[in-house]
């Protein structure tokens, strides 16, 4: 009989039993398992598709390690409109593993950007967290008061908690030309002003995020040696790109490079795992069924399809029992997640609200 080493191989090495086979709600793309205690502290950081994670955490008993709360007293929707409760600290989305980067080596006093405050209606908002504060603050240096509290959290974040679920969203990026800072969101759409002296557009390469995402791991693991992170890709796809070329394609090259990136630190890395909620998102077998009519926002039916595989390969009880029949009801009734804080929105906003003349 001639040798195979295809032969012998589990269920999930081939397409037919792991992809063709199994009822699209059913099948598991989760390889590597491990189990996040109720007392564990799990932290979350990322694009908006962490806040769906974040929710998961909070509603199944684990602890949502949040180091920035609200205020005594501040009503919910408030609270959500000033940044507090949406991650563990109030940072806002971070899209890119530059910014991240560069959020651990503020919040370490090793970096501190030249552009941090822009002027925005009147008042002045955080460049690195535009929208985080409603209305903005009445002075620049009640501005950087308010982010040197937020760092100090920040720094305490990264050295004590026990999970972080970081979600990798964007390769495109605007920066600083002073000093290389990176911000969530270009200049002139939520806050200041864009000036091409002053400000650049970057892709950044899957070399690029590789290498930003191994000098992350390392940093953190300097300061949290016990500190393990789970990595996820959002199945978002980009709401734009600046890029001379389709936003789908660009998106593809986004996802691709972080998916990559991931991939790498995982290999490299022991403290690092990957859950594949892009994959589950993103697959064929799941049809239009797990993306809205825009085809960018997530459905229900396939956040619940991503947080069943996370019960069961990350939590101790495991996740509710799901039958044909509740999956099929879950895919009938997929609704949009709309209160999801997504600060890309502010793109489409600002191009809805400017003049015919391209200015707002």
């Amino acid at each position: 009989m001639t040798s195979n080493p295809y032969h012998g191989l589990g269920d999930f090495h081939f397409w037919r039993k792991a992809m063709t086979d199994p009822a699209p709600g059913q099948i598991d793309t989760v390889r590597r398992s491990a189990l996040i205690e109720p007392h564990h502290k799990v932290a979350t950081l990322g694009s908006c598709f962490a806040q769906q994670i974040a929710r998961h955490i909070m509603a199944s008993g684990l602890q949502h390690y949040d180091l920035e709360p609200a205020p005594p007293g501040m009503p919910a929707e408030l609270a959500r409109a000033h940044g507090y409760g949406i991650f563990s600290a109030r940072y806002g989305n971070v899209y890119t593993v530059r910014q991240a980067l560069q959020l651990f080596d503020r919040a370490f006093g090793t970096f501190r950007p030249q552009e941090a405050v822009w002027a925005h209606d009147g008042r002045y908002v955080d460049a690195f967290r535009p929208a985080i504060q409603l209305g903005g603050w009445a002075h620049p240096d009640d501005v950087l008061a308010g982010a040197d509290q937020h760092l100090a959290c920040v720094r305490q974040l990264f050295c004590s908690f026990d999970w972080l679920v970081f979600t990798l969203g964007m390769t495109e990026a605007w920066r600083s030309r002073l000093d290389g800072a990176v911000y969530p969101l270009a200049p002139g759409v939520s806050g200041g002003s864009f000036d091409a002296t002053r400000h650049e557009f970057v892709n950044f390469s899957a070399g690029q995020v590789s290498a930003d995402l191994n000098e992350l791991v390392t940093k953190i693991a300097s300061v949290n040696p016990q500190g393990r992170i789970l990595l996820t890709v959002s199945p978002v796809p980009i709401i734009a790109t600046y890029e001379n070329r389709h936003v789908w394609v660009a998106s593809t090259v986004t996802k691709a490079r972080l998916r990559v990136a991931a991939d790498e630190a995982e290999h490299a890395h022991p403290q690092v795992m990957y859950f594949p909620s892009y994959e589950v998102i993103t697959s064929p077998a799941a049809g239009s069924r797990y993306y809205a009519d825009d085809l960018r926002q997530v459905t229900e039916a396939g956040i619940k399809h991503v947080m069943r595989l996370f019960s069961r390969h990350f939590m101790e009880a495991g996740p509710p029992a799901a039958t044909a029949s509740n999956i099929e009801q879950d895919l009938k009734r997929a609704q949009l997640h709309s209160d999801v804080v997504c600060e890309e929105e502010l793109i489409a906003a600002s191009l809805e609200n400017a003049q015919p003349d391209g200015k707002a």
